[in-house]
């Protein structure tokens, strides 16, 4: 019996208050499916959500199943920048989820669909999915499209920090704001709303080649009514999340992610995910195999092309296809196959051939945009995880976007407390080429994990500085960024990490090669690493980490929040 059946006979009232709603007494036998969508005026990409929200309804009734809306909306990093609603971003993702355990948990349904395009509600669909395991599908929003000559949202950061520096005027200023968002959809770079689009279709819980479908393409409205036919097959064969998102396929989405240069904060997504599964996932993970899996597409911020060319030119079936050799392809998809069944049938029922004349329409070649394997942009991907003195716990590079010049440096140490400070040196030009700014007490505990976004794009706007200096935080970076930007480090400032003792002038050592972030001398001068032991500890005495009282949700999280290298979820267990 379906569960929504089973509850309606313990829930004598059940029936009586869904007729009130607008059920037929016909539509109670019915399957029924709850669309758990992210729709809401808040952003671009939930804004046009209630489109596919009712195709999806449509396709329900079509399949003898009956829809019903539920939504729990999300906030956009990109509004949130600038200023304390940024602090916000990273517990929003705990509290979607949290909303749709009790909205699924407290109702007769029988399978879920889900609908976002951003950054955290793509997570907090996963790790609800996962928490729930009930038989669920993923259909992502689309990408946005470009702005004139390609203009894309992440460059306004850009053109902020000129505009401050007097080197652009109002007009040239108020003429990039007002273009750079064309429609709606995902922001139109690898960001993290792009990558969590693609990692859901990776894991397997999103029909093939349905994320980051271009907003004005009809495949997007052609995808969620497949996946509403698509749910309807799922409950009748009982497969649910846990059953697809296994450690294969966790696996795989690392390797896929490798190969997009796909933003840092997926490493934050796919440990709560892969947590919420029961799957024990060390970070180590992302460095082993981001070292085997090569580097072959050519999307911002790390490439050329605006995300909706990755579409054009074939998507994460592409991807795939290419690193095939690599990936598990006896995990089971939303599809009822493996995937490798899928890029099988894929082959055959001429995708990868639509998909190629599509491209030659937009003028370019598949290749120019996901190259094959063979000829890689690097036989690496895109991400590092790095250790050392300062940050034990681990931190998190995207090396695809900074210079091979930077990859091996040692700098002057120059802390902050907080980012708002950093931000002012940078504008002001009180940072000299050759620093290493560390931006400290912005971790989960800190800060409840902001991004350093605004002081990234200063630092790569600026000519005299941008190839020279590193920033190095417990905080995040926006999926934009580019430059040696090092994030995640952990212990965080706020519980105690070593980051929090490192002094003006000190000398710090980032090695990616060798995957090392060292302190490695006092004010100046070198030591060796039994002297850099002795001297944290002797500072560590005196030293109080800083202390925010913060209320309501905001301090929920901060005081249950797991460290950045772990996922940055909430636990009671402390």
């Amino acid at each position: 019996m379906l569960r929504s059946q089973k509850m309606r006979s313990v829930a004598s009232e059940a029936d009586s208050l869904r007729m009130g709603a607008g059920w037929t007494e016909d539509e109670l036998a019915l399957p029924q499916i709850m669309i758990e969508s992210t729709m809401g005026e808040s952003h671009p990409g939930s804004a046009h959500l209630y489109k596919l929200v009712d195709l999806v309804r449509r396709s329900l009734a079509e399949n003898n199943a009956r829809g019903a809306m539920y939504t729990v909306t999300d906030m956009c990093d990109g509004i949130a920048q600038g200023h304390d609603g940024m602090n916000y971003s990273l517990p929003s993702r705990e509290f979607i989820a949290n909303m749709i355990e009790i909205q699924a948990k407290s109702t007769p349904v029988d399978g879920i669909l889900f609908l976002a395009s951003c950054d955290k509600a793509i997570p907090a669909h996963l790790m609800s999915m996962l928490r729930i395991d009930y038989p669920s599908i993923f259909v992502a929003g689309g990408s946005m499209l470009a702005g004139p000559d390609n203009l894309t949202l992440e460059q306004i950061g850009t053109y902020m920090a000129m505009h401050k520096r007097k080197e652009i005027n109002d007009e040239q200023y108020r003429y990039y704001k007002t273009h750079a968002c064309p429609s709606c959809g995902a922001c139109q770079f690898m960001g993290t709303a792009s990558t969590m689009q693609l990692m859901a279709e990776a894991l397997g819980m999103s029909l093939p080649g349905t994320a980051l479908i271009p907003v004005d393409r009809p495949e997007l409205g052609e995808a969620a009514s497949l996946s509403g036919s698509r749910i309807v097959h799922l409950v009748e064969k009982g497969i649910t999340p846990r059953r697809i998102m296994t450690r294969k396929a966790f696996e795989n989405a690392i390797m896929v992610h490798a190969a997009i240069a796909g933003s840092t904060n997926a490493l934050i997504h796919i440990m709560a995910a892969a947590h919420e599964a029961g799957i024990d996932l060390d970070p180590d993970i992302f460095d082993e195999l981001n070292r085997t899996t090569p580097w072959i597409t050519n999307i911002k911020p790390s490439g050329t092309y605006p995300s909706q060319y990755f579409w054009y030119a074939g998507g994460v079936p592409a991807v795939m296809a290419q690193i095939r050799h690599l990936l598990n392809l006896d995990v089971m998809t939303v599809t009822g196959k493996t995937l490798g069944e899928n890029i099988n049938d894929l082959e055959r029922n001429g995708y990868f051939e639509k998909r190629r004349l599509i491209a030659q329409e937009k003028g370019i070649t598949g290749n120019d945009i996901i190259r094959d394997a063979a000829s890689p942009f690097s036989k690496e991907g895109a991400i590092a995880i790095l250790k050392g003195n300062i940050a034990p716990g681990g931190a998190v590079v995207k090396h695809s976007a900074a210079p091979k010049e930077m990859h091996h440096m040692v700098g002057r140490a120059c802390p902050f407390e907080c980012e708002e400070d950093a931000y002012d040196a940078v504008i002001n030009k009180r940072i000299r080429p050759g620093d290493i700014m560390i931006i400290r007490n912005e971790g989960p505990r800190g800060a409840g994990m902001p991004e350093m976004f605004y002081t990234a794009e200063a630092i790569a706007s600026d000519p005299e500085i941008a190839s020279s200096i590193a920033l190095i935080t417990d905080g995040r970076f926006s999926g934009a960024t580019r430059g040696p930007a090092i994030g995640h480090v952990s212990p965080e400032s706020a519980s105690g990490g070593p980051i929090g003792l490192v002094e003006e002038g000190d000398l710090i050592e980032i090695n990616i090669p060798e995957r090392k972030l060292d302190l490695v001398g006092v004010h100046g001068e070198r030591m060796e690493p039994a002297e850099i032991v002795s001297i944290l500890e002797e500072r560590r005495k005196t030293h109080k980490p800083l202390e925010r009282d913060y209320k309501g949700a905001l301090g929920l999280y901060a005081r249950h929040a797991v460290s950045a290298m772990e996922g940055a979820y909430i636990s009671l267990e402390d």
